[in-house]
């Protein structure tokens, strides 16, 4: 095939793929696993997160892969968290700030025609949830969460898919429970679910649709700190982005894995592991993912 076949690809790839490879939501779908809705009692808590995502695949809208792809994502994100030792309507009140560090490595191209090839590292956009509250029974919790992300991460108009952060606001609203299926609370189903919706990015001046996401896990505490379970999550678009290049693709994906815990006593400090695999991936990349969290109290 001529060169020229490449590059009207390539154009078709750019048009299509571009606006959407920086589609998603802007929460980290993945990243609270089993008990995703527990919340601990009353005080202060520390988390960081460690995420890896590598994908060589893009989607497109029918669920197949679509030109040459790499994707390389390592984000650190710190959570602050603060549990009230009053109550609200019966629940614990609580507050929490999230700040991330990434760094993403991207390239997409079609043929011998590259379309982008880029790497950022910096500070991604804070997440800020002022008003939360917790129910606590004898064989369940439950939360609920309003929150916002702030467009104050980096962002570079001719890097934007390795852009750490996006540009625009997102208002979120979590909610979600956790179900024990016995009465010393050794098994557990949790499911948390969150809303995402976008102002518009000034700089290119697009609307990304809104987001619906679905996170979940089956664990089993085996005794002496050690519990082990399955997460999993899938996310959809499920409103059309508007403005300036916006399609009428919607991106979508799910991915399910392995967890494990341990609680180290002495040290207050809970450690989980959990690798995800995506799939059923349409207009966004469809990789694997490894996440190690360190949650310590104060």
């Amino acid at each position: 095939m001529n060169k020229s076949f490449f590059i009207a690809v390539a154009v078709s790839l750019m048009l299509i793929c571009a606006p959407v490879v920086q589609a998603g939501c802007h929460y980290v779908n993945g990243v609270e696993g089993i008990k995703a809705a527990t919340i601990p009692p009353p005080g202060f808590y520390y988390r960081m997160y460690n995420v890896y995502l590598a994908s060589d695949e893009y989607m497109d809208d029918h669920g197949n892969e679509s030109g040459d792809f790499d994707l390389d994502v390592f984000c650190q994100a710190h959570r602050f968290i603060w549990v009230a030792d009053y109550q609200l309507l019966g629940a614990d009140f609580f507050a929490d700030i999230g700040i991330p560090l990434t760094y993403t490595d991207i390239r997409m191209g079609a043929g011998d025609v590259t379309l982008f090839d880029e790497n950022q590292f910096g500070m991604g956009d804070i997440l800020l949830e002022p008003f939360a509250l917790a129910w606590h029974g004898p064989r369940y919790d439950a939360a609920v969460a309003l929150g916002v992300y702030l467009p104050v991460g980096r962002y570079n108009v001719n890097k934007p898919n390795s852009s750490p952060g996006k540009n625009y606001w997102t208002g979120v609203v979590q909610l979600g429970g956790t179900l024990y299926l016995d009465k010393e609370k050794t098994w557990s189903v949790s499911l948390l679910s969150r809303y995402e919706t976008n102002s518009e990015n000034s700089e290119t001046e697009l609307t990304k649709g809104d987001f619906f996401s679905l996170e979940w896990g089956v664990g089993s505490k085996l005794g002496q700190g050690w519990e082990i379970g399955v997460a999993g999550y899938s996310e959809w678009q499920v409103s059309d982005d508007s403005g300036n290049g916006a399609t009428e693709d919607r991106a979508e994906v799910s991915a399910v894995g392995p967890e494990i815990n341990y609680f180290l006593v002495p040290l207050k400090t809970n450690m989980t592991l959990r690798y995800l695999k995506q799939f059923g991936a349409k207009n966004t990349s469809e990789g694997s993912m490894a996440i190690l969290t360190f949650t310590c109290a104060f």
